[in-house]
């Protein structure tokens, strides 16, 4: 443990240096107002479809509902996420966190990544965080994922030979392709992408970056997504959730 709590204290100086910076502050101002409007906003869909899928009971007859009461319950919940599992031995993701209630609470079938389902409920959790700060912890156990993560996130892969730092590192605020990079934090997840006209996981959006430089996309839901994800959102921690957050 004391080893875990040394590489966590390393890993966080060697942090980017500068302060993170939302997407949002680099969005056009129609889409930065399209997702300040919650009638407006295309992810409310989603968030409303988790609030039924909330109250449905399945196999065991017992809903989310049953236990947690209202969704609001959780807030302060999925900004954590991923997160340390000692049941699991592992770090996982929030989606992966509600496909174990499934399948032990409810006794029901695990719902498939990036389906609309698993999206919505993912979205109405997130959702209740809305405006916390991000907050996960990269100490203990899940220090060595953290590892795994951060050094995915700065190998370069793929046919274009560019790592996740390459663009949202060293480019931040420059121009590709008429869009302005980001520092890629993913504080807004799930999000409405116009692009996709859909919502999608953090899992999607990393599956998406490594088809763009030509690389074998991480399926969603492994270990590495997992691992990733938790360093994605480490960078950004201190930053408001803005579930469902919407980007070009």
């Amino acid at each position: 443990m004391i080893r875990h709590a040394l590489l966590a204290a390393a890993l966080t100086t060697a942090a980017q240096a500068e302060p993170p910076v939302s997407g949002y502050a680099f969005m056009q101002p129609e889409t930065q107002a399209l997702q300040d409007d919650e009638f407006a906003n295309p992810g409310m869909l989603w968030v409303d479809l988790g609030q039924q899928l909330w109250n449905r009971p399945e196999g065991s007859g017992q809903s989310c509902a049953d236990c947690h009461q209202g969704p609001e319950t959780l807030r302060g919940t999925g900004n954590r996420y991923p997160a340390w599992s000692p049941d699991a031995g592992r770090v996982i993701s929030l989606e992966q966190q509600m496909n174990i209630c499934r399948r032990d609470r409810q006794q029901t079938a695990p719902l498939p990544y990036g389906s609309r389902d698993l999206l919505a409920l993912s979205a109405l959790v997130m959702h209740q965080s809305r405006g916390l700060p991000q907050a996960v912890a990269t100490d203990g156990p899940a220090a060595v994922a953290y590892a795994r993560g951060r050094d995915y996130y700065q190998t370069r892969r793929g046919q274009l030979n560019l790592s996740c730092a390459n663009c949202h590192d060293e480019q931040t605020g420059n121009r590709l392709r008429g869009e302005t990079i980001s520092q890629g934090h993913v504080n807004g997840f799930p999000i409405y992408r116009q692009l996709w006209q859909d919502m999608g996981s953090v899992g999607r959006m990393i599956a998406w970056c490594n088809e763009a430089v030509r690389a074998t996309p991480l399926p969603e839901g492994s270990q590495m997504a997992v691992d990733l994800e938790l360093y994605l959102r480490a960078r950004g921690n201190g930053l408001a959730i803005e579930t469902p957050a919407v980007r070009r």
